[in-house]
């Protein structure tokens, strides 16, 4: 008797590797380099984070060893740098916060009002010289502050606004800050002209597309706008300096300014300790506006 040996079965072909394209190639390569550019930004980082590390933990040093020991972690420690500094000044430092928010609140209100209506007429309405007023409003961007605040100042002496919020506030109302003017144009320029048409033909006017088209549209430009208006007002010292001779009507920045007397003895723990407290809204605004922020920035960047 024969017995047939059949043969043994055969791997399936498996298929051949795929030869290694370009993009993978750059991908293996990119990878040292990806590490070295992290490292590099991570390092960047911790240099400019360093003052501000440096300042929270001078916050909780004994005035004598700031200067004497410029470590992170401190030797010895100082918590009552709080305490002292939120009662050393002539009121309490929850009453210089409330001063600069109200500072900060009419800003912000002046701003968002009166650069949009402004934006607005130079993105949507057609009049003669619009152009060149427009043109005009972008050169006052070239206008450092010294040279506009001896005529400020003298205008509102004769109003007899000098050691009042006004001269703070009033100008915010009048659409003085020409960059959130050309940040609102260059959003609303990008809005699509069709939905004006639409709202006219449903009977709206220049007021209903503006406060019912525009407006909810431009909430990225508006956020914006209220971030920046707010830390550029919060961390403002020259202006409120000039304006602001009371003591009781001082903000943040002038009365961490009185820290330093006349015979230049700093009290260094209370001021850092209140340069801390004065940076939390900043963070908290910042933090909660962020993703607005972002988003109005780069879709205003891309039109």
């Amino acid at each position: 008797m024969t017995t047939e040996t059949s043969a043994p079965p055969t791997a399936p072909d498996r298929p051949a590797p795929a030869p290694r394209t370009a993009r993978g190639r750059r991908g293996l390569r990119g990878g040292p380099r990806r590490l070295l550019t992290h490292l590099a930004l991570i390092s960047f980082g911790l240099v400019m984070l360093y003052p501000l590390l440096w300042m929270l933990a001078s916050s909780f040093k004994p005035t004598s060893e700031i200067f004497r020991d410029p470590g992170l972690w401190p030797t010895t420690w100082a918590p009552e740098n709080y305490t002292e500094g939120w009662t050393s000044l002539a009121q309490p430092f929850h009453r210089y916060l409330l001063n600069s928010a109200i500072v900060v609140a009419g800003s912000i209100i002046g701003n968002l009002v009166s650069c949009s209506m402004a934006a607005y007429a130079f993105a949507r309405l057609e009049f003669r010289g619009r152009k060149l007023f427009f043109a005009i409003t972008l050169a006052t961007l070239m206008l450092p502050i010294h040279v506009v605040i001896v005529p400020q100042y003298i205008l509102f002496a004769q109003l007899d606004w000098i050691n009042t919020y006004l001269p703070l506030i009033v100008p915010k109302l009048l659409a003085t800050d020409a960059f959130f003017i050309f940040l609102m144009v260059q959003f609303i320029r990008g809005l699509p002209r069709d939905l004006d048409n639409a709202a006219r033909i449903d009977g709206c006017g220049h007021a209903g597309i503006f406060l019912r088209i525009i407006m909810p549209l431009s909430m990225p430009a508006l956020a914006t706008t209220a971030i920046f208006t707010f830390i550029w007002t919060w961390n403002d010292f020259f202006s409120q300096l000039i304006f602001l001779t009371d003591p009781d009507m001082y903000t943040v920045p002038v009365a961490l300014r009185t820290f330093v007397d006349s015979t230049s003895q700093t009290s260094w723990g209370p001021l850092f300790a209140m340069s801390i407290v004065a940076l939390g809204p900043i963070f908290g605004f910042f933090l909660a506006g962020q993703r607005y922020l972002l988003r109005g920035i780069a879709t205003t960047g891309i039109k």
